[in-house]
């Protein structure tokens, strides 16, 4: 016999009540076994969540205990992330990532950008200097609760700061009013550095936010028992590291440089057989295509060599002709890094620093709502 669940566990399952569950088993809908125990009847969880299952349309998904409303941004297929209601892709080509900061902050895009005095940083792994640099911005804040939204955006101003800093040793001609692109692009060693800094402006703008994902909802949480902004920072970054999130593009980044030194067929098969899918490609919401990806792509087509670029559209149309998902932004950020010359995890820089600017909003935001409000239950199954 399957797990069993009480049926308190069962209606709670299924988001109904108990006089609800009951009725689908007189319609013969469910089966309900005896509980030995005497305490009510059991069901058998395969049979809770086939029905869970068909009552969602086919998608499994659990019963939702909080309803997240945001004016932050909003995904569109189409589109792709719209920020205050103004596309992102559109922002890329006429906005710094100051004022797309300034953008979803609600606030002037002007401010205090300049590094924070943190001292010698003693780690090498880009990384963990970032983690690094994040808790002693918080370490050195002296009232780092204050939760006021001019300090927490001046808390996020001095964190994107920091973080850019411990990337890479500062050029001793920097400016330090230089734009956070033209920090980071010099940081990140690119061989073109004018164009460097446009393309990596464009790249954090598309990568300041994505509505509700896995490390924005981390943000939240964190808000939502009012823990201080570099705490909450210090979750979204702990759930940005994964290799299936922030960490995506530098397997992307991998399979171009094995493309390049074996092939396109060898590097994808290569990827199929070890990882089942290809890094890059496919989106959960943009099933038509990434519209952050045609962006990144536009700037990155200038900074490939010829040789680079016909590589990428021969791997992206073997993709295609095997029915393989189109692209995805980790793929232009791959690219993109990969063009420039700039280390694998770049990607993954870039989408930490970035998306600092979407956490703040979502942190500010969720400083509005009822505390707490995050209670997932559990589903016992004996």
């Amino acid at each position: 016999m399957d797990r069993m669940l009480s049926s308190e566990e069962a209606a709670r399952r299924l988001g109904v009540k108990l006089t609800t569950l009951y009725a689908y088993v007189s319609r013969g809908v469910l089966e309900s076994h005896r509980d030995p125990s005497g305490r009510g009847s059991l069901f058998e969880l395969s049979d809770i969540e086939s029905l869970a299952t068909r009552s969602r349309g086919g998608r499994r998904t659990e019963s939702r205990l909080a309803t997240v409303t945001t004016s932050v941004t909003q995904l569109r297929h189409d589109e792709g992330p719209l920020y205050r209601g103004r596309a992102a892709t559109e922002l890329a080509a006429v906005m710094t990532f100051e004022d797309v900061a300034g953008l979803l902050w609600q606030t002037d895009a002007d401010g205090d950008w300049s590094v924070p005095d943190l001292g010698v940083c003693p780690l090498r792994d880009t990384l963990e200097r970032m983690r690094w640099a994040l808790v002693l911005c918080g370490a050195t804040d002296p009232l780092r609760a204050d939760l006021r939204p001019i300090a927490v955006t001046g808390a996020a101003r001095r964190v994107i700061a920091a973080l850019v800093d411990v990337v890479g040793p500062a050029p001793l001609d920097e400016v330090a009013s230089s734009p956070i692109s033209q920090r980071l692009a010099r940081r990140l060693g690119g061989s073109v550095p004018s164009s460097s800094a446009a393309a990596i402006d464009a790249a954090l703008v598309l990568m300041a936010d994505h509505e509700l994902a896995t490390s924005t909802m981390a943000v939240r949480i964190a808000a939502s028992v009012r823990s201080d902004p570099y705490d909450a920072f210090t979750a979204g970054l702990a759930t940005l590291a994964g290799p299936l999130h922030g960490g995506a593009s530098q397997q992307a980044y991998e399979l171009l440089v094995l493309a390049e030194r074996d092939g396109a067929q060898r590097a994808l098969n290569a990827a199929l057989r070890e990882q089942r899918l290809l890094p890059g490609f496919g989106h959960m919401v943009y099933k038509t295509g990434d519209p952050r990806f045609v962006t990144l792509l536009s700037f990155a087509d200038g900074l490939l060599s010829a040789e680079r670029r016909a590589l990428l559209q021969e791997v992206m149309e073997l993709a295609a002709a095997h029915a393989v998902p189109l692209p995805n932004c980790d793929l232009g950020l791959a690219a993109l890094s990969w063009g420039l010359e700039m280390p694998p995890d770049t990607g993954r820089t870039i989408f930490a620093v970035a998306r600092i600017a979407g956490w703040t909003a979502h942190y500010m935001e969720e400083l509005g709502e009822r505390p707490l409000r995050f209670r997932a239950r559990s589903v016992y199954a004996a």
